[in-house]
């Protein structure tokens, strides 16, 4: 992603589709035609957008950006097995309850102490209440990453929430956005996610981009390495997905692949180096062996090698 001074370029909202793809390129993110529309018509109808794909291919990047092209915040909610609203919304600050308590005099009104422990100054906010509940200018970008890692009941949850765009708090009361946040929400899609929610989102799917789209996005993210390298690498790549392994590559493993042999000083790349680099780019001993028996210098004469 750009630095800083690509805010001053333009935070507000994009005007077009057309201006959704300048902001991402811009900022060195380089999506499609596709994605650009959905970005659009999620910040024209105030929808949350459903984002899922292979792990790697640009879901959580695509967030990140968003929020530096509209100059927001962005919170983020790293979802897991186990994710409660503890976690997720908010729970209470236990611990400066009691020596709130224990601070007191014996003849203060105990009801009137039970309410002043119970208020928004003894609430930890997490991610989901940060996002529905503040004053920033410009509506904070949330982050929803890897929902299909948590579990039923926490997506029953953001049903509600996403429906809405509230939180009830027993002590408090609810508690409702003045501005609804703009929600993206990713999956691996380890597992399906229930229709319901998805039914509240606009939906774009991510997959392996061509060669093409691949090297320009490796130039663009890694504008110091040699050409003839990212070149070589990203068909190397894109090789090694058209093999049945148990973990494609991502783009994310593309350009790690790239900057470890630039590291090394390579200008380009052969088969020896690239097989002593696997480790790199594969994460499983299987795919490893699978990728030992590519004829990788053949990859590579096909790129001019």
């Amino acid at each position: 992603m750009a630095g800083g001074s690509l805010l001053q370029v333009s935070t507000a909202a994009p005007a077009t589709i057309d201006d959704v793809e300048a902001r991402l390129r811009e900022r060195r993110y380089i999506g499609d035609r596709a994605l650009a529309t959905s970005i659009y018509l999620a910040l024209k109808l105030e929808k949350p957008l459903f984002i899922e794909g292979e792990a790697g291919v640009g879901k959580t990047e695509a967030a990140k950006v968003m929020a530096d092209v509209l100059g927001a915040r962005l919170i983020r909610l790293q979802c897991y097995e186990g994710i409660d609203l503890a976690h997720a919304v908010y729970e209470w600050n236990y611990p400066r309850q009691l020596l709130h308590i224990r601070l007191l005099n014996e003849s203060e009104d105990r009801r009137l102490a039970e309410r002043e422990i119970f208020s928004q100054e003894f609430l930890l906010r997490r991610p989901l209440l940060d996002a529905i509940d503040n004053e920033d200018e410009t509506p904070p970008v949330l982050l929803i990453d890897e929902i299909d890692r948590s579990d039923e009941e926490f997506e029953a949850f953001l049903l509600e929430l996403l429906s809405d765009f509230q939180v009830s708090i027993p002590e408090i009361g609810t508690i409702k956005a003045k501005k609804p946040p703009f929600v993206v929400i990713t999956s691996n899609r380890t597992r399906e996610v229930h229709d319901a929610l998805k039914r509240r989102c606009l939906y774009h799917w991510f997959d392996h981009p061509g060669f093409a789209r691949e090297l320009a996005i490796v130039r663009r993210r890694l504008p110091a390495v040699s050409a003839r390298l990212a070149e070589q690498v990203t068909a190397l790549v894109q090789a090694l997905r058209s093999q049945d392994l148990l973990k494609p590559p991502g783009v994310a493993e593309t350009i790690d692949w790239a900057q470890a042999l630039d590291a090394l000083g390579a200008s380009e790349v052969d088969a020896e180096l690239a097989m002593a680099t696997l480790g790199s780019v594969l994460k499983y001993r299987e795919d490893t062996e699978r990728a030992r028996g590519l004829d990788l210098a053949a990859v590579l004469a096909t790129r001019g090698a």
